[in-house]
């Protein structure tokens, strides 16, 4: 038996096509790995798949070793490195041999982690979905925003950042 994701955590997009939320996921984490803690995928009723990426802020702190220590995580992802590094992760999952359904044009890395205290994260320390998209629904509409603004950062189209969203 195989575990592949929760079943409620699945979604249609605007073109009918399912996204298997478990298997994207997983693909997005071990393809950005060691960068990436977890993800939150959006798309529900849009054209296509979008991220809300939760760092490994120490991680990515390896890409910006001139940054001083004391840096915040904001400072550390508005980062054009690691952005840029995200941006090629970006390209790689939205190669036009993948379906829509597993492909992400566009992501949001989050400097301020899921809350347990907003219900974002579960009693077992898992990510709540629903919850997070639902928290954070500003950050959702600006994955999804044309043009992307700043802190969007696009699969092909690197946007540099004025600010971090959190």
């Amino acid at each position: 038996m195989l575990f592949d994701g929760r079943i409620a955590e699945d979604f249609k997009l605007a073109t009918g096509t399912w996204v298997s939320v478990g298997p994207l996921r997983m693909a997005i984490v071990a393809q950005c790995a060691p960068l990436v803690r977890d993800v939150v995928l959006a798309g529900p009723d849009r054209d296509e798949v979008a991220a809300l990426i939760i760092p490994d802020i120490e991680a990515c702190r390896k890409l910006t070793p001139d940054l001083p220590r004391e840096a915040t995580a904001a400072v550390v992802l508005a980062d054009a490195r690691v952005r840029a590094a995200f941006a090629h992760f970006l390209e790689v999952l939205s190669e036009p041999s993948r379906g829509t359904s597993a492909r992400v044009r566009r992501a949001i890395l989050l400097a301020e982690p899921p809350s347990l205290d907003v219900g974002e994260v579960t009693d077992k320390g898992s990510i709540n979905q629903r919850a997070v998209l639902a928290h954070r629904a500003a950050l959702v509409e600006e994955l999804y925003a044309e043009p992307p603004p700043p802190n969007v950062i696009v699969a092909g189209g690197l946007r540099m950042p004025t600010a971090q969203a959190s």
